[in-house]
């Protein structure tokens, strides 16, 4: 059978009606293999949520239930009594804790915000600069995502004390503001939902890059942005000084609660219960933004 032969035999195959167009013929899954895919799903997703389950559930229980062996993972009788110690083990601490509360939260703004700008600026410059040197810039700024913080542990403190910034606010804030993930997140973004066209016509128009920049492209950008949210709000909220930090009046909230989640297997309960007061807000904070981390990671998360 010739090429034309094999050709001319598919084609038959179709079923052709008015005006000449082919229909295909569209496969669908059975409702048993779209029932096995949804209750795998739920599995999947009940195993995610174990470690929450279990942190709850172990908050609630009393002295006699953490000790007993071998361990139970739910609660038998539930109480309060390690949340309403914690006032008690907390007005013990050196420095009130309204300062740790602070420190925290001014922390977190500012890192967030900062991040926020400078991943977003960066990766305008990326995405749409004629720039000839912005590829090349962007592939070092590539390969230093293969360099976790362990790693940067020791230049990072030699550059934090030839600046002076050893036991100030800033060496909590610098080190997250020039984020390599949020800076590909967003330039990945920016490369298929803001239009040249568009950028072009303002151009047009007399608006320069700052003014493009924060009325165009920033309002286009905004699932991108809510999700670097989300991710800087996570990591500023959980940030500890570690050895750079020696003042206890600048410490975090997270380095106060350390003070009782190492006091002990006698303190397991309450420590478990300032792990699920510390896990709220970020959990707040992603369903908040939920819609726009599943848009921002369906649209430039896999793209080129």
């Amino acid at each position: 059978m010739t090429k034309f032969s094999k050709t001319l035999k598919k084609i038959r195959q179709f079923k052709l009606f008015g005006g000449g167009e082919i229909q295909y013929k569209r496969y669908t899954r059975s409702k048993f293999v779209t029932a096995f895919f949804v209750v795998a799903l739920l599995g999947f997703g009940f195993i995610c949520i174990l470690p929450l389950i279990y942190c709850v559930a172990t908050s609630l229980k009393p002295l006699d239930e953490i000790l007993i062996f071998p361990p139970k993972f739910f609660v038998r009788r539930p109480t309060i009594a390690n949340y309403t110690l914690l006032p008690s083990l907390l007005s013990k601490l050196k420095v009130p804790l309204s300062r740790y509360v602070f420190n925290t939260v001014f922390i977190t703004i500012v890192g967030t915000v900062g991040h926020i700008l400078a991943a977003s600026a960066a990766a305008f410059f990326f995405s749409k600069s004629k720039n000839k040197w912005a590829g090349i810039i962007f592939m070092i700024v590539q390969f230093s995502l293969l360099y976790n913080g362990t790693t940067l542990g020791v230049p990072q403190y030699i550059i934090f004390s030839k600046m002076g910034i050893i036991d100030t606010y800033w060496v909590y804030i610098l080190p997250h503001i020039p984020g390599a993930m949020g800076v590909f997140l967003m330039k990945q973004y920016m490369d298929g939902s803001v239009p040249e066209s568009l950028l072009e016509a303002a151009r047009i128009d007399g608006a320069g890059y700052p003014l493009i920049f924060w009325k165009i492209v920033m309002p286009m950008v905004k699932p991108a942005w809510l999700t670097l949210l989300l991710y800087a709000f996570r990591d500023m909220w959980a940030v500890q000084s570690g050895t750079t930090i020696f003042t206890e009046s600048l410490k975090t909230l997270p380095a106060a609660m350390s003070q009782i989640t190492n006091a002990g297997i006698a303190r397991s309960g309450s420590a478990m219960a300032t792990t699920v007061i510390m896990m709220i807000p970020p959990i707040l904070v992603y369903l908040i933004s939920q819609s726009n981390v599943m848009e921002t990671m369906s649209n430039a998360g896999m793209k080129d």
